[in-house]
């Protein structure tokens, strides 16, 4: 029996070309795989139509937009997760739902081999091969732009002398990945750190310099997920592209931002999230009032960590899951509304209201009907200060002898 290999598979010209890259240096059969993750374009159809052109004995595509949206960016969502203080990890938690539909196209075309476009510096080979291990320890990974020396200039020629159907002339500078949760753009005039993001670079949002009239919205959660907008019943899914068109038209999350690559190197990163970002926003001001001080204290440690674990790979990472179970349980009370205003590149939020806050205005109030009994302070801050107290008579005594 021929072996078989399954491709993840974009619909553009590296992994169309790697089709029969792949099946002339290893003289095996290609399945390719192509997974939304709602990253809009071209119909699933057409690219599993454009995979069978360019040699591949089946095309598996799945309509996973949903799924990633509840079981991906939503847990990123309630982890208000942020790589280095920026990055909505756009790409990294899409290679995990990504990796389970090649493996379940490997279990049910018995391939062997799981193949990704990926190159041999960028973090996605790590979150592949790694997710890869992990739910497929049987199978074997292989990257044709790595493993099989497949460049760019290479891959138009084999696409032109094939007469692959598929487009070899335009020559766009960057490289681009996109999904429901945003949008990575890097390399070519980007890669010189000090040149400004031109325009064109730009899809998911508009210029903030000039916007249009502020926008005001309504996101209502429950136990940490966006339920409605506007007081309008929605889907996770329905949510993120909602405020991906309402923040991204007034040029709400955008990142230009040089971090660190798990491969060892800086890399400089543009990013676009408008609904990602407006609802990271949102969230955190709901759990300001939701979530208890030292609970809210410790969270947002593990929500670093838990953010550094995805964009290193780990997404099924037994440490990965014992921190969902930490964050899920705060999660418990994080219900209610939030009111922001989206304008000029901005989500500021103006308006909160929970049955489950625990701002209490009669302690918060300095007007009449405070019931915080203030006498109890003076005896708080002695407590409080002792130890600083004890240590300073210390370093005094110990100074003068």
């Amino acid at each position: 029996m021929t072996e078989r290999i399954v491709l993840a598979y974009s619909g553009g010209l590296d992994t169309s070309v790697a089709i029969g890259w792949i099946g002339e240096a290893t003289g095996a059969e290609v399945i390719a795989v192509a997974v939304d993750v709602g990253q809009g374009g071209e119909s699933l159809e057409t690219i599993r139509q454009r995979a069978l052109g360019c040699g591949a004995v089946e095309a598996y595509v799945a309509d996973a937009s949903d799924e990633f949206a509840n079981e991906y960016c939503m847990p990123t969502l309630k982890a208000n997760a942020l790589y280095q203080g920026h990055y909505p990890l756009v790409s990294a938690i899409s290679r995990p739902v990504i990796v389970k539909h090649l493996v379940k196209a490997a279990r049910e075309f018995g391939a062997t081999t799981v193949a990704h476009g990926c190159t041999g510096k960028g973090n996605d080979q790590v979150r592949f091969e790694v997710g890869i291990q992990t739910l497929g320890p049987d199978l074997k990974c292989i990257a044709p732009v790595r493993d099989l020396a497949l460049t760019r200039d290479k891959a138009i020629a084999f696409a032109e002398e094939k007469g692959l159907p598929i487009e070899t002339t335009k020559k766009n500078p960057y490289s681009i990945d996109q999904n429901v949760w945003g949008r990575a753009v890097e390399t070519g005039y980007l890669e010189d750190i000090w040149n400004a993001p031109t325009k064109d670079i730009y899809d998911y949002t508009a210029t903030p310099e000039f916007p249009p009239a502020p926008d005001e919205v309504t996101i209502s959660f429950e136990a940490g997920v966006p339920v409605a907008i506007d007081g309008v019943k929605v889907t996770p899914l329905q949510a993120i592209k909602e405020l991906n068109r309402r923040a991204g038209a007034q040029g709400v999350g955008r990142i230009d931002v040089v971090e660190d690559r798990l491969v060892g190197i800086k890399s400089r990163e543009i990013y676009e999230a408008p609904g990602a970002m407006a609802l990271i926003t949102a969230h955190k001001h709901l759990e300001d009032i939701t979530v208890e001080r030292e609970q809210a204290r410790f969270k947002a440690s593990v929500g670093q960590r838990w953010a550094e674990l995805v964009y290193d790979g780990q997404w099924f990472s037994p440490l990965k899951r014992s921190l969902d179970a930490f964050i899920e349980d705060t999660q418990k009370y994080v219900s209610g509304d939030i009111r922001m205003t989206l304008h000029g590149g901005q989500a500021v939020v103006n308006g909160r209201r929970s049955d489950t806050s625990l701002y209490d205005f009669d302690l918060a109030t300095y007007d009449t009907g405070d019931t915080f009994d203030q006498s109890m302070a003076r005896g708080f801050i002695e407590l409080w200060g002792m130890s600083a107290k004890v240590a300073s008579g210390r370093d005094i005594r110990v100074a003068g002898e």
